[in-house]
């Protein structure tokens, strides 16, 4: 590294899964994107705890422990970045910036007061690093007309994008959006509704840990015909895009709601129709996309590792190729932080970004807010 110019930037983020902290190191010299170093550190018990606490029920969660919470958060994420730079075996000077997106806890952005919550001090983050750290990416675009997300199509449009295939793009998180890719230039995306939120509360509800490794609890169990129909009759997936969505609106109030008409279910046929559900309001959303005709579905995120999930999408997808993002040049796991570290080279650089396509802005906002390390 030492003989040619690094430009670092470090990439954070914790998604609505709620399992940790997943932060990136890259090199974004000559605009290339250059993964130097990668870490996930998981929440210790309290974070994790608290978490779950606000996720359950974050209008009646007191203000006070949410002030805690964003502190602490703060530190969590400060103590990810540092670590993954010192993997770097680079100097913290070799390092523009931390793009820090934190942790989603309220995401509801239709209405006259729209609104979107991130926790994770951004000043604290800058204080204990000694870097910019540039925050608060959704705000800017909600207060311009936007749905505030998701923007990790902003992202895959400069990855993935390419002249002679149409291609889809879909972020498996604990929210599946896709993103839609014409061979012809431009891009479109949305939220398709959940991937791995019900997936990872179900199985931690019935067994100690916290997702259901490769699926296989899932892949157990039979679809049940009668649950399906009923999670699927929510507005939302009928809903036209621009469109996003969150934990707070596919939360355990609203699967407790739907398996109370359902008692006697077995839990692993829970299970296998709540990874259907997944699969079926993907491939719903791409089956009902105008005017394209993609060649192939290149997946990231956490739910690209269950492999249940993904044979439930080749099924109702058998047209398309379907394949990780590895094959193309970056780690599923890695997409999401390293959209963050890129939002933030975009913001130091001052340079509007077109979520329009996306989240419905009317203008070009500067995504970000710029957090500097408090004077020596």
């Amino acid at each position: 590294m030492s003989d040619r110019r690094v430009e670092g930037y470090v990439g954070l983020i914790s998604g609505t899964s709620m399992d940790g902290i997943d932060a990136v190191a890259v090199d974004l010299a000559d605009d290339r994107i250059q993964v130097l170093a990668t870490l996930t550190a998981p929440f210790n018990p309290d974070l994790a705890q608290m978490l779950d606490q606000v996720r359950s029920d974050p209008d009646r969660y007191p203000v006070a422990k949410m002030a805690r919470l964003d502190a602490l958060f703060g530190d969590a994420l400060a103590a990810a970045a540092r670590e993954v730079i010192s993997r770097t075996g680079l100097e913290t000077t070799a390092f523009r910036a931390i793009g820090s997106h934190g942790q989603t806890l309220l995401h509801r952005p239709d209405g006259e007061a729209g609104h979107t919550l991130q926790i994770g001090d951004p000043w604290r983050i800058a204080a204990r690093t000694g870097l910019t750290t540039v925050a608060d990416f959704r705000r800017a675009d909600l207060a311009v007309g936007g749905q505030g997300a998701p923007l990790a199509p902003l992202l895959h449009q400069t990855l993935f994008q390419v002249e002679h295939e149409d291609r889809l793009v879909a972020n498996l998180g604990g929210i599946a959006n896709l993103t839609v890719l014409p061979a012809t230039g431009g891009l479109s995306g949305f939220d398709t509704g959940p991937a791995n939120c019900f997936l990872d509360l179900w199985y931690r509800r019935h067994h100690p840990t916290r997702y259901d490794r490769d699926g296989a609890w899932g892949a157990s169990g039979q679809v049940d015909p009668a649950l399906l129909d009923s999670l699927l009759d929510d507005p939302f997936f009928d809903q036209p895009a621009p469109k996003s969505t969150g934990i707070e609106h596919f939360n355990p109030a609203w699967l407790d709601l739907r398996l109370a008409q359902h008692p006697k279910l077995d839990p692993v046929d829970v299970q296998a129709t709540l990874t259907e559900l997944s699969a079926r309001t993907l491939a719903d959303a791409i089956q009902r996309l105008p005017a394209c005709q993609p060649a192939r579905l290149i997946l990231c995120g956490g739910g690209v590792h269950n492999h249940h999930l993904v044979q439930r999408l080749a099924v109702h997808l058998d047209n398309l190729a379907i394949e990780s993002s590895a094959v193309h040049g970056l780690d599923p796991d890695q997409v999401e932080a390293v959209l963050f570290a890129w939002l933030a080279r975009q913001r130091l650089a001052a340079r509007p970004v077109n979520t329009e396509p996306v989240t419905g802005a009317r203008s070009r906002p500067l995504l970000g807010a710029l957090f500097e390390p408090p004077s020596s």
